[in-house]
């Protein structure tokens, strides 16, 4: 049995305003077409009747043209977004390793994110020296940018 990462999604309330953050800060690169998609299909797979989906994937870096996307998709009816913490069950986080934790964060910050906590050094016993921080994209996800040494 073959088994290969496909894709992380998180629902925008504004889709292209999402991407476009992840596409100047990450580097993450648009795949076209973009996608515009409803249908029963869709009802069935979602279980939500009427549903419609707009949004892009958007490769993500360091895989090179057949890695694992970043799925970003806006519904044109969704509920109120509950608030996330670093310690909220379910998925937490996406991460990226980056060359300059600092300035990441600072280009981040630039384009909306926030800071959840402090950058840090640490040095981890056995494994190295990590740099990290955690932040929030525009949309309050929780975004971990590291580097190891």
């Amino acid at each position: 049995m073959t088994i290969k990462y496909a894709h992380t999604n998180i629902i925008a309330e504004d889709w292209k305003r999402l991407a476009t953050f992840y596409q100047e800060v990450f580097g993450c690169v648009p795949i076209p077409q973009k996608r515009d998609l409803s249908g029963d299909w869709l009802d069935r797979v979602t279980g939500i009747d009427a549903s419609h989906i707009t949004g892009i994937h958007l490769r993500l870096p360091g895989h090179g043209d057949a890695g694992p996307t970043l799925e970003i998709f806006q519904y044109d009816e969704m509920p109120p977004r509950p608030g996330v913490m670093p310690n909220t069950p379910g998925f937490s986080h996406i991460a990226f390793v980056v060359e300059n934790p600092n300035d990441v964060a600072r280009s981040a910050f630039s384009k909306g994110a926030s800071a959840i906590g402090d950058l840090v050094v640490q040095e981890v016993p056995g494994v190295g020296t990590l740099t990290i921080q955690y932040i929030t994209d525009p949309e309050g996800n929780i975004v971990e940018i590291q580097r190891w040494d």
